[in-house]
């Protein structure tokens, strides 16, 4: 039987009040994406709204428009399905093998507090099931417990976008959650590359990538653990 995934996107499409657009990391999406369709997953996607997931629009510059972002780009299957996602209040852990948060900035706004995403994360986790998030989306666990009562990234190995790379993107003022922080806060281990290098956590049954190009390794990590 197929394993079933479910990817969980973003709904928020403002930049904080600088008038820019966000979203959705196309990258983000596109290489895990893949990477689970290949290998005869079932993927289910799901949003806090629901509906279209509104894509960064930087995401669509030539330079960050990598062979999976081009493959999407001409596929209409895949175009439908991030048109019409189900609402996040929707969705149930036992539906699903494994659950995955692709990045991109929007996350920090309308994933980072979201009742609905902890209950899940929490009742995923408490199944034995995997959980990967990548580049901004590692953010959705800074609320979530463990079945013990701690948090769940404490004492654990994790990764996310990092300080320096908010900087280099010079953004740091403008978002209300830096990855980093809010990662060593909660007691993980924060581990990071170079900016905009490879970097991948696997720890019990988290994974976490910290950019943009960690995203398809984060997904064939969360693709082990599945076995």
């Amino acid at each position: 039987m197929a394993k079933s995934m479910l990817m969980v996107m973003t709904s928020h499409e403002l930049m904080g009040d600088t008038g820019n657009k966000t979203g959705m990391w196309l990258e983000e999406f596109a290489s895990p994406y893949y990477a689970f369709k290949d290998a005869g997953y079932s993927i289910t996607l799901a949003s806090p709204m629901g509906g279209q997931v509104p894509i960064d629009p930087n995401s669509l510059s030539d330079d960050a428009m990598t062979d999976d972002a081009m493959r999407y780009t001409k596929d209409e299957v895949a175009r439908s399905a991030v048109a019409s996602t189900i609402p996040l209040e929707d969705v149930q852990a036992d539906e699903f093998d494994a659950v995955f948060y692709p990045g991109g900035h929007g996350p920090l706004w309308d994933l980072s507090d979201n009742a609905h995403s902890i209950k899940l994360i929490e009742d995923m986790i408490a199944a034995e099931k995997p959980v990967a998030a990548v580049c901004h989306a590692p953010i959705v666990l800074k609320d979530v417990k463990s079945p013990d009562g701690k948090f769940l990234v404490e004492g654990k190995s994790v990764t996310g976008f990092s300080n320096s790379e908010e900087a280099a993107m010079e953004l740091t003022d403008v978002v209300p959650y830096l990855v980093e922080d809010e990662l060593v806060i909660k007691g993980g281990n924060y581990e990071s590359a170079d900016d905009f290098a490879v970097k991948v956590c696997t720890d019990g049954l988290l994974v976490t990538g910290q950019n943009p190009p960690s995203s398809r390794p984060a997904a064939e990590a969360l693709m082990k653990l599945l076995g």
